[in-house]
């Protein structure tokens, strides 16, 4: 059985998350194993009939922890933003989720909020995922939701965990529009680098690309033809 995401009730399949949502579950559909789609399929089907919480834990919840067993660790994450979306997690179960997960829930947590939360109400957990030292937290949370929500000061300086922990900046969402003529930007990271060569460290190369990005010289345009610059926020 072949499911489309699931949609909220009175809500249609225009909404932009869908398109996305409906190839990632093409692409589970043709990666999974015939026992972990009913699974999947079963356990969706869960989710959207029954979104609230039932007891100290909802149906979703316990399907979310199972999704590695059932699925393979290279799947879960797909099939736990799923999960997520066919319950209609709101930011308070997406926190709970979060808070009482493991690294591996906590990541696809983070990869299903640009499909669930509108506004910033879930910056928390992207910032508690930038405080750790899990590389692929700092990843997960680096998304389309960051590059919308993010405070130009707490998204300058995830970009130098990046580079301070190698996680590669192509991870980073929106990267080349938000460094844009960000002066601040080019600042730290032509501190960095000299901090590194005096240290006789090699600069991270991504280093380069970003401060590449940081110039105002291939400006995008703007309305009316105007350039685009970022340099002022802070």
């Amino acid at each position: 059985m072949n499911h489309h995401p699931h949609v909220p009730h009175g809500s249609t399949a225009s909404h932009p998350a869908e398109p996305a949502l409906a190839a990632l579950h093409a692409r589970l559909n043709t990666s999974l194993a015939p026992p972990a789609r009913a699974w999947l399929d079963q356990a969706l089907d869960e989710a959207a009939d029954h979104p609230g919480t039932h007891g100290p834990i909802s149906v979703w919840e316990l399907r979310i922890a199972e999704a590695g067993r059932r699925c393979g660790p290279e799947h879960a994450d797909a099939a736990r933003v799923l999960l997520l979306h066919a319950a209609r997690a709101d930011p308070d179960a997406l926190a709970r989720v979060y808070r009482q997960g493991t690294a591996a829930e906590r990541r696809a947590v983070l990869h299903a909020l640009p499909h669930l939360v509108p506004g910033p109400d879930a910056l928390p957990l992207v910032e508690d995922a930038l405080r750790t030292n899990d590389t692929r937290l700092v990843a997960a949370a680096l998304g389309p939701y960051a590059a919308r929500h993010l405070d130009a000061h707490t998204w300058r300086h995830a970009v130098l965990k990046c580079l301070f922990t190698g996680v590669p900046v192509d991870v980073v969402a929106d990267l080349a529009p938000r460094a844009h003529a960000d002066v601040e930007l080019a600042r730290m990271l032509g501190d960095y680098a000299r901090e590194r060569t005096a240290a006789d460290r090699p600069v991270p190369e991504d280093l380069h690309r970003v401060l590449a990005l940081t110039e105002p010289t291939a400006a995008p345009a703007g309305p009316c033809g105007t350039s685009r610059t970022s340099g002022k926020e802070s």
